[in-house]
């Protein structure tokens, strides 16, 4: 019985499979379902986006040749509510049979609930609805195709369509083009009316958009206006628009040639009932007012408070809260100056970047007291923010560290400080999560907090005791950043304190270019927990357990003699001291007593207090304009340096060395690296929601004079949801070594990634990634040849991953779900390292949080 009622399941799923499957479901009798269009210009067929994006009717999409969304769509019940209503309809009784056992008003809710309507509304709305041929669009398709190959100089353009009937109920359309020669640009003339724009056109001619010999297209003579005038309006032409920009074409007795005759009239206005024209003027600037404490919407504007500072003028309704200076350093309209509309923009940017305003206002005004109309008052609105603001977020985040963290972060912020639209910003925060990956003898499932303080207070000018105008404009919107915190992890492996101090300059030098360079960034890390080291790293206790049993001597060191278990802290610390004061059986030549050194090194490195001084430098420049640009690059680079200036100045002190030959502060050897990144990402743009995305990364950190190894906190890993995703985090690498360490780390890295991300439904996006890396350890004291890279050859230990993923898109985040395979596995024998873990029982799921890059 059980058989066959699984026959009958599969049966009727089957069923339903093939009737949605059933493409024509839902187009009517004497209609056709679109299922291909195909344009052929000049006898060839082709297949160009920016052409095929001028049709009116395209056929339904679909996924890897499978129509998806239309099958979904002819599984919905278009009409739910009568389907319902049907049910009582044709049964009579039924309804009150019901309603003896649930309620009218149950029954009739029962038709809204999913099963009923939901699900159909589900599918309807994630389903796509048959395209229909209609010829009224086909007509208009044509009339676009025409305008599309007009505007890109194609005037003697014949185009036809034909049907093709595949089936009875489904047709494509062929779009046929013929184009004939493109039409050139000829001789280039220009008729411009005032006298002042002709000779100011001509300064800046040389950059036209109009050449002769260039194929005509209709979007060179729009960013000709465009470009037209925005010089104009930089230099002086406050009234002028792009529409007082037209062009004559003549192409009369002319072969495939366009004489082209650039117009420029005068100044149109209205003067009471009539239109009349004057020559344009060119505007200076005769005062600029500003207005500190504007308040819209109201009429309540009353003047108690004004200054003029370097021919600013200064007003307030209330007494004058801030420095001159510090408003006038972003007011880039200067009295005497000609009017520019680039000004207005970037004094705009400088006064909203404050955060001490809401988004300032600016307008223009004729000076009635100039008799020759050629004067602007200048009036700047600035309606300030509260000066006292307090937030808060709750977030449930995802980490390398964490499964899963718990994060509250209160922050207090204060505006103009000290007058000087300064800002203070006082944050906490605090978090609990969990982690399976670190020592959880208490079997808890919070087993990570973490609790802090940071305070950033920010000068929106570069403080230094000169001037730095010339090296760093005001116009790169420059600003000194002060930073300290206080950070404590416990229940986190080793349990750290982290201070952490800066000094900051941060300045834009173009347009998407950030840079910034730090003084000084320093960091405190105390580990207050040093005796649960093996503990945390159990891989590095494990191989120094195995080595003590066979060699260990002293039965103290064991927590019996049964199970011969090193015990944590005696039983290690004990046992390592005797093999490198060789009290054991192990000589300085054998593999186990290099095995035991190393083990100590990395405990000692990774359980010492490190105190970091360095400088830095980083640049960021970018091509995207805004959230939707799915064309652009980003590059971004860092150079740092550590510790430097204290061994010059130790050095120029004389101060004496500890016993290993490094010199201390505070009793504590602090870091001495220099240390390089380079990270480029590229996106391009496939039309149809698909992209392709590639990242490529390198790092580097030398040690040298007071170091021989690189901070852990400064340190690269491998692996990860934003990183190689067939590996999990801090678990690939060094190089060929198989990541025999808990949390293996090294100092160069080399990443590169690339990624296809195409829609499949709705706000539901895929994508098939690859990722390639590794890290590698290089000029430091770790001497395992598989972890250190010595050349190209070592390149062959470059890890490679592959997988795909599912991402839903909720509009102010992503969610992300990343399966990647170990396609090559360095680490794994020769013979073996292509495909060996290639299957779903090795897969590694990422969840993440938007994009990876």
């Amino acid at each position: 019985m059980k058989q066959i009622s699984t026959k009958i399941t599969a049966f009727i799923l089957i069923a339903i499979f093939l009737i949605a499957c059933n493409a024509e479901k839902r187009v009517p009798e004497g209609k056709k379902l679109l299922t291909k269009n195909k344009i052929i210009v000049n006898g060839k067929s082709i297949t160009d986006e920016n052409v095929f994006t001028q049709l009116y009717q395209k056929s339904n999409s679909t996924l890897l040749g499978y129509r998806l969304r239309l099958n979904l769509y002819n599984l919905a019940n278009l009409n739910p509510d009568s389907t319902y209503q049907a049910k009582f309809t044709n049964h009579p009784g039924k309804y009150e049979r019901k309603s003896k056992w649930l309620s009218a008003k149950q029954v009739d809710r029962l038709g809204q609930s999913f099963w009923y309507k939901g699900i159909h509304e589900f599918l309807k709305k994630t389903g796509e609805p048959p395209v229909i041929i209609d010829s009224t669009k086909t007509l208009k398709t044509l009339q676009r195709l025409k305008y599309y190959y007009f505007n890109n100089g194609y005037f003697n353009i014949q185009a036809s369509s034909t049907l093709d009937s595949i089936k009875p109920k489904r047709g494509a359309i062929n779009y046929t083009i013929t184009t004939g020669p493109a039409y050139l640009l000829d001789s280039i003339k220009t008729t411009i009316s005032t006298p002042a724009l002709d000779s100011l056109y001509t300064t800046n001619q040389v950059n036209t958009l109009l050449k002769k010999g260039q194929q005509y297209k209709t979007i060179d003579f729009d960013e000709e206006k465009n470009r037209i005038t925005t010089h104009f309006r930089n230099n002086g032409v406050y009234y002028f628009q792009p529409t007082y920009v037209t062009f004559d074409i003549d192409t009369i007795n002319k072969v495939n040639q366009a004489a082209v005759n650039l117009i420029i009239n005068d100044y149109s206005y209205q003067d009471k009932d009539s239109t009349k024209t004057a020559p344009f003027k060119i505007y200076k600037i005769s005062d600029v007012n500003i207005f500190t404490d504007y308040a819209p919407n109201t009429n309540h504007q009353k003047i108690t408070d004004s200054i003029t500072y370097k021919n600013f003028n200064l007003y307030s309704r209330n007494k004058l809260k801030y420095k001159p200076q510090a408003i006038t350093d972003g007011i880039f309209i200067t009295k005497g100056s000609l009017f520019a509309d680039s000004k207005t923009v970037l004094t705009t940017r400088y006064l909203n970047n404050l955060k001490i305003f809401t988004y300032p206002s600016i307008q223009y005004e004729v000076d009635k007291r100039d008799s020759t109309n050629t004067s602007l008052i200048a009036k700047v609105y600035l309606t300030p923010r509260k000066k006292y603001s307090f937030g808060a977020s709750f977030d449930v985040t995802h980490s390398n560290i964490q499964d899963i963290g718990i994060a509250f972060s209160p922050q207090l912020t204060i505006r103009n400080v000290f007058n000087g639209a300064e800002t203070l910003s006082i944050s906490g925060r605090g978090n609990i999560g969990s982690s399976k990956d670190l020592a959880n003898p208490n079997n808890q499932f919070f087993n990570v907090s973490e609790y802090g303080v940071d305070l950033k207070l920010n000068f929106p000018r570069i403080l230094m005791p000169f001037s730095t105008e010339k090296i760093i404009p005001k116009s790169m919107i420059p600003s000194t950043l002060m930073a300290v915190g206080f950070a404590r992890q416990t229940n986190i492996g080793l349990d750290k304190e982290n201070f952490t101090g800066s000094f900051s300059y941060n300045w834009t030098p173009k347009k998407n270019n950030t840079a910034r360079f730090d003084l000084f960034n320093a960091q405190f890390v105390r580990n207050l927990n040093k005796k649960n080291y093996f503990n945390v790293y159990s891989s590095s206790y494990d191989a120094l357990n195995t080595i003590g049993k066979t060699y260990n001597t002293n039965d103290t060191y064991f927590n019996n003699l049964t199970d011969k278990d090193l015990i944590i802290e005696t039983g290690t610390k004990g046992f390592t001291s005797d093999v490198l004061n060789d009290l054991t059986a192990l000589t300085s030549t054998d593999t186990d007593y290099k095995s035991v050194k190393s083990i100590e090194e990395r405990r000692v490195r990774l359980t010492e207090n490190d105190f970091i001084l360095a400088t830095s430098f980083s640049f960021s420049k970018t091509t995207k304009t805004d959230l939707q640009d799915n064309t652009f690059y980003l590059f971004r680079t860092k150079i740092e340096s550590a510790g430097s200036l204290l061994s010059l100045v130790s050095n120029a002190a004389k101060l004496p060395k500890n016993a290993d030959g490094n010199y201390e502060l505070f009793n504590l050897e602090y870091s001495e690296y220099i240390k390089t990144e380079f990270d480029y990402i590229k996106h391009w743009d496939l039309t149809k929601e698909k992209v392709l995305a590639v990242r490529t990364f390198f790092g580097i950190a030398i040690p040298f004079g007071n170091s021989d190894n690189v901070p852990f906190s400064r340190s690269y890993f491998s692996g990860g949801s934003n990183d190689n995703r067939a590996w999990q985090a801090y678990s690939l690498g060094p190089g060929s070594s198989g990541a025999t360490n808990d949390f293996n780390e090294a100092n160069m890295k080399i990443s590169l990634s690339g990624e296809f991300r195409f829609k499949i439904l709705g706000d539901l996006k895929g994508a098939l990634f690859a990722d390639a890396g590794n890290i590698w350890n290089v000029y430091d004291n770790v001497t395992d040849e598989a972890s250190v890279f010595s050349g190209f050859k070592s390149l062959k230990d470059l890890a490679l991953g592959s997988g795909f993923g599912l991402r839903y898109d909720l509009s102010f985040f992503v969610i992300r779900f990343d399966f990647g395979f170990k396609t090559y596995n360095p680490a794994n024998e020769s013979g073996k390292k292509w495909f060996q873990e290639y299957n779903f029982a090795n897969t590694v799921l990422n969840f993440g949080i938007n994009y990876p890059f």
